[in-house]
């Protein structure tokens, strides 16, 4: 069978690529740590990778939402595995909780400093090349604003954090609590609708279901055990690594655990972009950006607590200033959406603002990032100010009956 010989051959590299973890692993053999920090990441890598493919496939078997509930789930497993690890230690040793504050950070402002940005300049250069005129903004479907209006909730409480310089159970709970809720509110709007499989996604959805269904199984089971295997050394090697070659250990815990764990969200998201589903690609940033600031932060002081703490992640002064500026740009990100739409120079603000954190590591750095991001996000909510209330609102009842965009502005934006 043609399908299942495509599978498997786009199976072997990361089979390959998670051989040599699992041996080490398994035989407790001592590597040095910027030798682990390569093996291990390597294997989280090519997990991440099957574990996203088989989500992407499993869409063919389960429909509305179950499919959101389940698919959630698993698609943030990757990502979070390594910042719940970090949470967990901490609860022994109170050295652990920088890590767990720094893979939140990084992870957020990743998705949508590069993530949310890159999407749309490439899917607005696609769909530009293709209609011959310069397209300047994505315009987002109406059922978008449910999960906008979710974003902007948590954002808010997000504040919380920098405030009470905690991150305590009671508020774990309410997010995790208002994660729950998101489910059942995008279940219940969602339609069910065929899937659009990219890359090697594509073969395992052609698969007879008989066949489809267990190797979906047998996919998830295996990278979701290699990423458990592989999680705590992974996250040990990046901090011994930046001990060992002298790189600050807070940065490295910040961008690269982050970075290999949602490599396969930003390429599928990428993909969809490069063929001119703006739509697609963005609501499935969004999507992340809302389980990134309700589970992920929900579950840190739940993993602490597991881990033996008291159930209260109390951070330093650095700490609380990645938070705020974390905080700051998820403000910004939900202010330009507040009308669905996200026009070019958006894409590039964030972006520049992204890249500029990087020049200016410090706390007065993080201080006036976080203004400059507040002050061009009320600007934004000034002009979107129409849709504020029906945003802040939607989580809470029945769908509002917008006007869908005309036939020809929705083409432009998902042109495939």
């Amino acid at each position: 069978m043609a399908a299942m010989r495509t599978v498997i051959r786009n199976l072997a590299l990361p089979v390959l690529l998670v051989l040599p973890a699992l041996a080490v692993r398994i035989s407790g053999t001592h590597v040095p740590p910027p030798v682990g920090l390569l093996v291990f990441g390597l294997a989280v890598v090519a997990a991440s990778f099957v574990l996203a493919w088989a989500a992407e496939a499993a869409e063919m078997d389960i429909s509305g939402g179950l499919a959101v509930a389940i698919l959630a789930v698993i698609a943030v497993l990757p990502e979070y595995a390594v910042d719940l690890f970090f949470a967990y230690r901490a609860g022994s040793d109170p050295a652990y909780v920088q890590y767990a504050a720094a893979n939140m950070t990084g992870s957020n402002r990743l998705l949508l400093g590069l993530g949310w940005s890159a999407v749309v300049l490439v899917s607005l250069a696609v769909v530009s090349r293709r209609s011959g005129k310069k397209v300047k903004e994505v315009v987002l479907e109406a059922g978008h604003r449910l999960e906008v209006g979710f974003l902007a909730i948590a954002a808010l409480i997000a504040f919380i954090i920098p405030i009470s310089g905690q991150i305590n159970i009671v508020l774990g709970v309410v997010l995790l609590a208002f994660f729950v809720f998101y489910l059942i509110r995008v279940g219940l709007a969602g339609e069910a609708s065929e899937p659009e499989l990219v890359g090697p996604a594509a073969p395992i959805g052609a698969l007879p279901t008989r066949i489809r269904r267990p190797v979906v199984i047998i996919m998830f089971t295996a990278a979701a055990v290699i990423i458990f295997l592989c999680a705590e050394p992974f996250a040990e090697s990046l901090i011994s690594s930046g001990k060992t070659l002298g790189v600050d250990e807070f940065l490295l815990v910040q961008w690269l655990a982050p970075l290999a764990s949602e490599a396969p969200e930003f390429i599928v998201a990428l993909i969809f972009a490069s063929r001119g589903n703006a739509v697609g690609a963005l609501g499935m940033l969004i999507s992340a950006k809302v389980n990134q600031w309700t589970l992920l932060i929900g579950s840190l002081p739940v993993a602490y607590l597991f881990g033996g703490g008291d159930g209260v992640l109390r951070l330093d002064a650095r700490q609380i200033e990645e938070v705020l500026l974390t905080a700051a740009q998820t403000v910004l990100g939900v202010a330009i959406l507040l009308a669905l739409r996200f026009p070019r120079w958006a894409a590039y603000a964030l972006l520049a603002l992204f890249a500029v954190q990087f020049a200016i590591p410090s706390t007065t750095g993080r201080l006036i990032l976080s203004g400059v991001y507040l002050v061009i996000a009320v600007v934004a909510v000034v002009i979107n100010r129409h849709h504020l209330w029906i945003t802040l609102t939607t989580p809470f009842r029945r769908l509002p009956k917008e006007p869908q965009p005309s036939e020809p502005e929705l083409e432009s934006v998902t042109a495939r």
